[in-house]
Order: C-alpha cells, then structure tokens, then sequence
C-alpha cells in the first residue's frame, strides 16, 4: 500500500532575516553596542562581531547543562510514508549547580533591544549525541535511479501470508499442481511486490524530476513507502507527484490484462496474470481513495491548497477525511466480507475467517488513521520550522587566547554580556570553541589555574555555521556534523557569533508547541 503525508525533512521558510549592523571584523572597542570586544588587551586582533542590536541575532532561550543535537526531525512533503516522529519533550528544568555568573532570564521571544546577558552554565555535563546513522529499513535490493530500495523484515511476513492464501486459491482452481502450488504463489507474491515497487519508483522519478531528493523506497508490510525528503513546492507538481503511483498500478493492470488474451484461462499462467491484474487494480483504487495519507489524499490536498492558496488547510482537510476512510474500513470491510459482497458466500465467513478479516480491517484502519495525524503533525512543524534562524538564535561570544585562564575568560564575558567564548590565536583567527559543558566540571577554586584551551573542541568545517540558514537547512547541517557549539559566520566571513545545539532544540520544542 502506498502512503502519503510522510516522514521526510521539512523545507525551511523562504524570507530571509535582515543582516546585522555592517562594519569591520574588529570593531572599535569604544563603540556602544559592541560587547563582543574584548574587555581586556589578551592580545586578540580580531574580536568576535556580534549581533546586531536590533532583535536580530539574540533570542535568549534557557541555559541548558548540556547541548543536544537538534531533534531528529521527520522527513515531509510529497513523501508516501506513514513513519513520521512526534516532535521531542521539552527539556526538564535546570537543577544543577550553576557558576558564580548571573543566572539568565527566562526564555521569550527575540528581543528588540541590546541587552547583555551572562555564560551562564548549569547541570553535569553531559556527551554530546552521536549522530544518527541513515536509517537502513531491511535488506538493500538495489538503487534505481541512484535511490536505495530495502526489502523490510515485515515483508517475508506478508509473502508467506500471501503465499498461503493464494495457495489455497489454487488449490480450488487447479488441484493437479499439488505441493507445488506454494511455489506458484511465492511467485506470485514476488511479482505483486513488484508492480508495488514500480508503483513506487514512479513517485520517484517524478520526485527526481521536480529536483526533490528521495531518500529511499521501503517495501513492507501492505505496500511500499517511498521517503521523499522535501515537499512539492507546488500544489500542482504535489498533485502530479500523488497521481503518477495509482497511474503506473493502473497501466500495469491494463498491460496484464492484455497478456491475459492469448494465455488459456485454466492454466497456471492465466490464472497468475489474472491474480496480478486484480491486484494491481485494488493498488489503484485503495491509493486513489480521498484521504491522507493515501495518494488520493495528496491528491484531495493539492486540490484544496491550490483553492485556498494554503497548503495547512489542504492538510487538514485531507487529514479528517483519512481519519473518516479509517473508521469506514475497521467497521465496514468485515461487513462487506460477511455479507458476500467481495465475491464470497455468507456462509463461508465464518471462525477463522471472520477473525482474520476482522484483524486485517483493524490494522489497515490503524495505519490510515496514524497516517493521518502524522500529516497534520508535520503540517503543524513546516508551518513553524521557518521560525529557527541561526541569526535569532546566536549566543553572543568573547574571543580569547588559548593560554587565557578560565576565571578570567568568564569575567571578560560577564562583562560584555556574553554567553560564549571563542578560542583565538595571536591574530585573532578562531580555533576552537569552548564547550560549555566542559566548563560545569572545573570547580571554582581551579579555575583561575585551568586555560580555556583545554576546555575547547577543534572548529572543523561542518562547525561553521551561516548566520543566514534557517528552518530545514539549519537543522540538516547541524545533523551532518553533531557538535555542542557552532562558529557562526557571516556570508563575508567575518564571525558572527556561537550556537548552541541546545538552544536549537529548544526553539524548536517551543515553535512545535504553538497553535497553528
């Protein structure tokens, strides 16, 4: 079964945050508003910019004892899967034993005035979250189109299921084949696989086409998933997108019925091109009914954005009616079997069947329905992801030099109203970042002895971030290199300031939360 309204990235917001004041990589350490500058004469020629005054480059979350990577967040669009992440908790609150700085105010939204603010640094420190490794999903088959295909462990469940139902079938129908009747249907099996796997590669060359990265197609239990990162910039490439899966079911349908012609109806080849034929004929119309996360519920979302101008609405419209299909199917499939509308009497749905129907009814309607309030999930999280802005989130930060002692590190930031240090040589060329965290372990009498050098992590290049990524790509490039701190610079080069992972995590816990 194909599914929509998936689990793929998030595209981030088009509008672009103003760029701070313009000035040199030094600024004048008289001038106001600059509290980057550092306080003292360490030797460092090349201060630290530092954000704007005007709102622009300081929202000021909690402080945090450690630093997480950002939250793992599902990938969304045009995507046909049902796999979609519930957004991460919030963080708990602070309790751990803080520096002798001021503590920080509460979080709220960007200011709109210069305010300093203090390193504050609390908890244990912690070890900053491996990298999550690209989800595999089952046993790598190939890579059409440069797309990786995995066959997934619930699979073989389904094909051994599919094997004995239509063995049975068989049996009624050509008894002669005997054991060897199971065969016949594995190979069925295979071969309705398939035509779901070319139902799927059509989302994705028509995925690849419109420049959407595809990150792989799963095949599993009732159907495939085809994990589109990003979504349709258009309602009508969305609409195009959803309708090209039933389309190729469809086509392969007409292509089987086709080959049927010449093939006598009571042997073992007319009775496999007529069983994939009705299969691929149940793949199209269950994918083209009207509701998320369905094809045909894309479908019905594209229509409704491209009425209403807004893609939230075609969600949530899209959405309820899967939810509605959801409860149709569990209370209405078991009817229809019973009732002998799907081509059986009466009197054989009965025991084991009823159950088995009933079974099937419930987890079709449970995948419909979790499929849906995923869609609206990650309605909800495209709506507000363009709201995290490198430069909204930036910490202020003072530079310093590797032998420059800890005590005094933190004092010159006090003083300036900065929340982060950043490790430069004689020139002023930045090395390394220190981690906060890190800090949390030196206690207070040690400090005045400890240099902020050995308290430091190496600035590699996936550390420096652009003050100008926000929303999708912020988080993508903080996954690709997971840190505690980030260097953020300016499209020019000059240094802007340092973000916090955890900074990160928390503005997004906070846009999640709002109303939509």
């Amino acid at each position: 079964m194909d599914e929509s309204g998936g689990s793929g990235q998030p595209r981030s917001g088009t509008d672009r945050p103003t760029k701070p004041h313009a000035g040199p990589t030094t600024p004048d350490p008289q001038e106001t508003g600059s509290p980057a500058a550092d306080p003292s004469t360490d030797g460092a020629t090349d201060p630290v910019r530092q954000p704007a005054a005007d709102g622009n480059a300081a929202q000021d979350p909690s402080t945090s004892d450690s630093a997480p990577a950002p939250a793992e967040v599902p990938a969304s669009g045009s995507e046909t899967g049902t796999g979609d992440e519930e957004h991460p908790p919030a963080p708990e609150a602070d309790t751990g034993e803080r520096a002798d700085l001021p503590q920080p105010e509460a979080p709220r939204e960007p200011r709109t005035t210069d305010e300093h603010r203090t390193l504050a640094h609390s908890g244990a420190p912690k070890n900053p979250p491996p990298q999550s490794p690209q989800p595999r999903g089952g046993l790598l088959m190939g890579r059409p189109f440069g797309v990786p295909v995995y066959v997934a462990p619930s699979w073989f469940l389904v094909a051994a299921l599919i094997t004995w139902v239509f063995g049975g079938q068989l049996d009624r129908v050509l008894p002669e084949l005997g054991a060897a009747r199971y065969l016949v249907s594995l190979f069925f099996a295979v071969a309705f696989y398939a035509s779901v796997l070319v139902h799927e590669l059509a989302h994705t060359v028509a995925a690849l086409r419109f420049k959407l990265p595809v990150r792989r197609i799963q095949l599993q239990f009732f159907g495939g998933v085809s994990e589109i990162e990003k979504e349709a910039e258009t309602p009508g490439r969305e609409f195009v997108l959803a309708f090209v899966g039933p389309l190729l079911s469809l086509i392969l349908a007409g292509v089987f019925y086709v080959a049927m012609q010449p093939v006598e109806p009571g042997t073992v080849p007319g009775v496999l091109l007529a069983g994939l034929m009705v299969s691929n004929l149940i793949v199209a119309a269950f994918n083209l009914l009207p509701g998320l996360p369905l094809d045909g519920g894309r479908m019905l979302r594209a229509v409704v954005w491209k009425i209403t101008g807004r893609p939230m609405s075609g969600t949530i419209a899209a959405a309820w009616v899967g939810r509605a299909l959801a409860v149709c199917v569990l209370i209405g499939l078991p009817l229809l079997t019973q009732s002998g509308a799907l081509g059986s009497s009466a009197e054989d749905n009965v025991g084991m069947d009823t159950v088995m129907d009933a079974l099937l009814a419930a987890i079709l309607a449970a995948i419909i329905w979790t499929g849906a309030g995923n869609s609206l999930r990650m309605a909800r999280l495209r709506e507000h992801l363009p709201d995290l802005r490198a430069r909204t989130l930036t910490r202020r930060a003072v530079p310093v030099e590797t032998d420059t002692p800890l005590s005094e590190a933190l004092r010159r930031a006090n003083d300036a109203g900065a929340r982060a240090l950043v490790v430069v040589d004689a020139d002023g060329t930045p090395l390394s970042l220190v981690r906060e965290a890190a800090i949390v372990g030196v206690p207070e009498h040690r400090r005045p002895w400890v240099a902020v050098s050995g308290l430091a992590q190496d600035i590699t290049d996936g550390m420096r971030v652009s003050a100008e990524l926000a929303g999708e790509d912020l988080l993508d490039t903080l996954r690709a290199t997971p840190a505690t701190e980030y260097l953020v610079v300016e499209e020019t080069g000059e240094i802007y300031g340092v973000l916090s992972a955890a900074d990160v995590e928390r503005a997004f816990v906070k846009a999640m939360a709002r109303p939509s």
